[in-house]
């Protein structure tokens, strides 16, 4: 079960993000997964402090830091608007949708990114027993994908909502989704 953390000053901007807080109105809504998230699972969580304070908010005690669960690395467009850097940069822009091997902000391909989570989704498949992992939505994007076998082109056309909730179920290293983009009433902030 792959979950995004809650809403930041970046999310609701179209930014992308450093590693800031969740806001009030994020706190708020993900507390109210206690309500929804299954207890006795382990709880992994990406290292950063938007994805540790969800987890924290949300009562999951002790979460496991793992750094395959980092958002993609955006480079020199970390902390930029989208809008602005479209304005600023539009063929660096329509590169980084269109060519999953360019890296025009300096950091990870969409290409590299989704092999790392591949791996990491890969590695999940011969756990015992069920995980949360508190991530991101690029994350959550790249898994999906790759648990469908769908192109890489497909990562533009999953949405998934701050503390959207996804679940994947491994079946002899074969991956099923089994829902995705859930959410409780409360955590609809």
């Amino acid at each position: 079960m792959v979950v995004r953390h809650a809403p930041t000053a970046a999310t609701r901007s179209f930014t992308f993000p450093g590693d800031e807080a969740i806001d009030d109105r994020g706190r708020a809504a993900a507390a109210a997964l206690s309500d929804v998230l299954p207890s006795g699972y382990d709880v992994l969580c990406s290292p950063a402090r938007r994805c540790l304070e969800t987890a924290a908010c949300a009562g999951l005690a002790q979460p496991a830091v793992d750094d395959d669960l980092a958002e993609c690395d955006f480079g020199s467009w970390t902390g930029r608007a989208l809008a602005t850097l479209t304005e600023e940069q539009p063929d660096a822009v329509r590169a980084w949708m269109t060519e999953p091997g360019a890296a025009p902000h300096g950091g990870e391909s969409l290409t590299a990114f989704a092999a790392r989570i591949a791996r990491w989704l890969d590695a999940q498949a011969t756990r015992d027993g069920g995980a949360i992992a508190i991530t991101h939505g690029g994350v959550v994007k790249a898994a999906v994908v790759h648990a469908l076998g769908a192109p890489l082109e497909a990562f533009w056309r999953v949405d998934v909502a701050p503390l959207g909730i996804t679940e994947l179920h491994a079946h002899n290293g074969r991956w099923t989704l089994t829902r995705t983009n859930s959410r409780s009433l409360a955590a609809a902030a």
